[in-house]
């Protein structure tokens, strides 16, 4: 397993991380997510990525007990979560105000049994709550302990560039790290998010990196009975005949080079030295093996080139905003 900075940062996050979305304290049982995380741990993976939204919150204590019953140092992992989306009824609880990050945070860490976590990502853009308090707030906790980092989840290039701003303007901490969905099918963050990325030393922690299952191949035949894709009607949106062609395509090239499709998808996305890690999901030990073997893989220029004729995808910007020649 090889090791990446989170942007400008000095922490060092695994390549090939793990996130408890749709699986840990829900879809998976306990005994299952247990055998799962130490399977990572086991094979270099050091970076376990939740949100107290995440099965309403039983994600983060599947994590918490798993730290307080196994033998792993607590210094040994990077533990991140998430505060935006609401956790009950309650009008406050919900979005960025100050009111619920405290309150979030502190159900977090009692979730989790612990004092302090690594990472604590804002999880949207909140445009009903000022900037300026959620920056002022997030920074807060840094300077308490409570959080080492803080960072943002799926925000636009020009809310990362305000969020900077107003952190200058404040003496504040500003964000360390941007979580987006990239994969070999959405490639939206070329364009603008990683430039600021770069430009302010914000790591990317990137999510749905083999496009909720659909770059694994099993949905290459069609959609099976009981799959993510056969519940979930998002999905199914997105498992079109043009995407099925392409990963069959991908499917062909990864075979040449003895390697799997999901293993191409992730080492694709590792290309990028932007890229801090590629958060993969599992529900079986094996999956975990099998990902983590991507952060062996170094394509070369002409395999590279061959993908790019195969997507056929990559985003450009709009006329406008193109340099001049």
């Amino acid at each position: 397993m090889d090791y990446r900075r989170l942007g400008k940062h000095g922490v060092r996050v695994s390549e090939i991380s793990l996130g408890a979305w749709l699986t840990y304290g829900g879809a998976v049982k306990e005994e299952q997510s247990h055998a799962c995380i130490a399977s990572a741990i086991e094979n270099g993976v050091n970076f376990i990525d939740i949100a107290d939204v995440y099965a309403g919150g039983e994600a983060e204590k599947v994590v918490g007990k798993f730290l307080e019953e196994e033998t792993v140092r607590r210094q040994d992992v990077v533990i991140s979560s998430k505060v935006f989306w609401p956790m009950s009824e309650n009008i406050n609880d919900r979005g960025l105000s100050r009111k619920h990050i405290r309150e979030s945070i502190a159900g977090t860490l009692e979730r989790l049994g612990q004092t302090y976590i690594d990472i604590y990502y804002c999880h949207r853009f909140d445009r009903r709550t000022p900037l300026e308090e959620t920056v002022s707030t997030m920074s807060d906790l840094v300077d308490e302990g409570l959080v080492h980092y803080w960072g943002t989840s799926v925000w636009t290039a020009a809310n990362l560039e305000r969020a900077v701003g107003v952190a200058n303007e404040l003496g504040a901490h500003p964000p360390a790290v941007e979580q987006p969905r990239y994969n070999m099918l959405d490639r939206y963050i070329e364009v603008d998010v990683m430039d600021s990325a770069v430009y302010h030393g914000i790591g990317l922690t990137v999510w749905s990196p083999l496009a909720g299952g659909i770059l694994t191949g099993k949905y290459s035949e069609g959609i099976p009975e009981g799959s993510r894709a056969a519940k979930q009607q998002w999905m199914q949106k997105s498992i079109t005949d043009k995407q099925i062609m392409k990963v069959r395509e991908l499917g062909e090239l990864a075979e040449s080079l003895g390697v799997t499709v999901s293993q191409l998808a992730l080492a694709w996305i590792l290309r990028r030295p932007e890229i801090s890690c590629a958060i993969t999901g599992a529900t079986k030990p094996e999956h975990i093996e099998s990902n983590v073997k991507a952060s062996e893989v170094k394509l070369s220029d002409d395999t590279l080139a061959q993908i790019e004729e195969m997507l056929d995808n990559a985003p450009e910007q709009h006329q406008l905003y193109r340099p001049a020649r």
